[in-house]
């Protein structure tokens, strides 16, 4: 049985193995095979015909979950660029294979009883990259870009109330879970539309945003430092140091030019797929 991978490894479910094969076309994610939680089901994985998804061994994988009595196991949709957890829902079998042959995220309809593709009817698909199981077996995860809004309200993802605030009685509107690097880009550009402190003074983020030769002078400066950390041998904690520095000026040159953290990502992650010099060679002048 022929499965269309573009790995460059194999990997292993509980009663089967896999071998992946380079030759194919798609996105490797740097040949990841497996981490401390989670195992892949399809690894960078590239579009099947309905041929390839029937057989024993697709038969054993589909058996080693450990779907509910109802045939179900929690289904959870992540953002490969940001990390951000766009959903939660429930899958079966059907709705695992046909995940897996178009590249759709889909789920089982507890309340209707039937198959729903996110994205059907706003047209907001999520495009999955690669599935993983965790370590139990008992969840999936896809793992994928989202073509717009996740959430039925319009918001990035469905996770956007926070628990400590509902506590404190401080609860925003639409404040969304982000992770530490997204959380870092919403502050700069919340910066970005302030007029002014309380005390009449711009915060460092917003002089770095008015003025093109200081963020300049900046970024240049602290990559300097952090190639110095290299050179002169210093403690690592002064490299990660000196690397925040590099990012937080970095990303306040990109909210100036309106260019935001996910498209870098996306980038990187087609990258991975290819050789570094043959890239760079392809580069547009």
């Amino acid at each position: 049985m022929a499965f269309s991978y573009s790995c460059f490894s194999s990997f292993q479910t509980q009663k089967i193995s896999f071998r992946c094969n380079p030759g194919f076309g798609g996105y490797c994610y740097g040949g990841r095979l497996k981490s401390r939680s989670c195992y892949p089901v399809l690894a960078c994985m590239k579009k099947l015909d309905q041929a390839s998804l029937s057989g024993p061994k697709f038969d054993l994988l589909l058996d080693s979950i450990k779907w509910d009595d109802k045939g179900l196991a929690v289904a959870i949709a992540q953002n490969v660029d940001t990390g951000a957890v766009l959903m939660q829902g429930f899958a079966n079998k059907d709705a695992l294979l046909t995940t897996i042959s178009s590249r759709k995220a889909t789920f089982y309809s507890r309340s209707r009883s039937t198959l729903w593709t996110k994205g059907e009817t706003s047209l907001n698909f999520i495009n999955v990259s690669e599935i993983f199981l965790d370590c139990d077996r008992d969840s999936i995860m896809y793992l994928g870009k989202p073509d717009g809004p996740t959430c039925h309200t319009g918001s990035e993802t469905c996770y956007f109330t926070s628990i400590d605030d509902m506590i404190s009685s401080q609860a925003e509107e639409n404040k969304l879970a982000l992770t530490t690097l997204y959380a870092l880009e919403s502050t700069i550009n919340q910066r970005k539309e302030d007029r002014g402190s309380a005390n009449g003074k711009p915060s460092w983020t917003k002089r770095l945003l008015l003025d093109d030769n200081l963020l300049c002078s900046k970024i240049r400066e602290e990559a300097d430092e952090l190639c110095r950390t290299l050179e002169e041998n210093e403690e690592k904690t002064r490299t990660a140091s000196e690397m925040a520095d590099v990012l937080y000026h970095a990303m306040v040159l990109l909210a100036k030019r309106g260019v935001k953290v996910e498209d870098v990502l996306q980038i990187l992650r087609v990258r991975f797929s290819q050789s570094g010099i043959e890239e760079k060679k392809n580069r547009k002048a």
